[in-house]
């Protein structure tokens, strides 16, 4: 043991190509730490991402909500997760506005005839297999179609509070197919509570407000976290009957003239009628205040002359009398008035009268 410590064995020599070999792995283990230190860089800065103003996100860890309730939601900014497959990023619009169509009442149109706003030919009758359809209260058929458009209040609920398939990510799927199942529904129902006339003429804006009021009930009762900003409906009547239709709506509008003429007429009428009795009725207002001042002033005069009569009764008699007299004779050249006593008996009045005898006329004499 001693002599080996003393007498210490030669190194192995080592051969060009194992040093050759022993440089290159040193040299690709320093190759793989930099590319693992990047690819780790870039695996925790891919995690980085941004939720925009009118934005929401949720961030899902295995499939699962990270947080719970208001909690899970993440708002505007830069956030960061894990990348996929350990993490998944929802991004919820919560202001902008979604829209569903309904066309389950409508007849059947292709991709490129709605497009370009086309109509197929109507055809002898309507193909229920394909052509949509709605049935009125009283018996009739129409077509119908809606857009619905709304903005999502909660967003836990909408993204997590209905069914999915197993390959379907999370997202507003689910949302957007209940409202629209929900637009359908109520379609189709508020079309049986009205009659065809009202739904195509009379009460449109009646009928467009039933089916937004029957939506939103649907909507709150289910608390689908929605809310209905706008709902607008298109009634018309089937193709095939488009000219009887046609010569419907010319009768009501010229009903509507007719009652629209009687209903002038009507008022017309009655205000002439109003206006004639108005002036009636003023005119005797006029005689009845004047006839009721004439009989004050009379009834006034009268109480006057009742003191004066009970005064002294003589005298009132032959006072009245003589200016009656004196009114009634008036072109009369002479007057003689026979008073009498107080108990009716005529007083004797013996009056002197020399008359001067009227004057004869004169006779010309006659011119020879």
């Amino acid at each position: 043991m001693s002599n080996e410590r003393e007498h210490p064995q030669p190194a192995t020599p080592v051969d060009s190509g194992s040093q050759a070999l022993a440089e290159a792995l040193r040299s690709s283990f320093a190759i793989v730490k930099v590319v693992m230190v990047v690819l780790l860089a870039v695996f925790i800065f891919s995690g980085f991402f941004t939720v925009g103003p009118q934005e929401k996100a949720i961030i899902l860890r295995f499939g699962k909500p990270v947080g719970e309730g208001d909690k899970a939601l993440l708002d505007a900014g830069a956030h960061w997760a894990f990348p996929y497959p350990i993490d998944e990023v929802v991004k919820i619009p919560i202001t902008e506005i979604q829209q569903v169509k309904s066309t389950t009442g409508w007849f059947f149109l292709t991709p490129v005839q709605e497009a370009a706003g086309e109509e197929p030919p109507p055809g002898a009758s309507l193909n229920p297999a394909a052509d949509g359809y709605a049935i009125t209260a009283d018996g009739n058929i129409v077509h119908v179609k809606a857009t619905l458009s709304y903005r999502i209040e909660d967003p836990v609920r909408c993204v997590f509070g209905f069914a999915r398939e197993a390959n379907e990510p999370y997202g507003l799927t689910g949302t957007s197919n209940v409202v629209q199942d929900a637009l359908n529904n109520a379609l189709l129902r508020t079309a049986a509570e009205f009659k065809v006339d009202d739904i195509l003429t009379r009460d449109r804006i009646g009928f467009q407000d039933a089916v937004r009021r029957r939506v939103t009930q649907f909507i709150e009762t289910q608390k689908i976290g929605v809310f209905v900003e706008q709902c607008n409906v298109q009634p018309r009547p089937p193709r095939q009957l488009d000219e009887a239709f046609r010569n419907v709506v010319r009768a009501d509008q010229n009903r509507s003239k007719g009652l629209e003429a009687v209903r002038t007429y009507e008022h017309k009428t009655l205000s002439k009628a109003s206006a004639d009795a108005a002036g009636v009725i003023n005119s005797a207002e006029s005689d009845r205040i004047r006839t009721v001042k004439d009989a004050a002033g009379e009834a006034s005069l009268f109480q006057g002359l009742l003191v004066r009569y009970e005064s002294n009764p003589d005298l009132f008699v032959q006072q009245r009398l003589i200016e009656t007299a004196g009114r009634v004779f008036t072109n009369v050249q002479e007057k003689v008035y026979l008073p009498t006593s107080t108990d009716g008996k005529p007083i004797e009045l013996r009056l002197l009268l020399n008359r001067e005898p009227p004057k004869q006329p004169t006779q010309t004499p006659a011119q020879p």
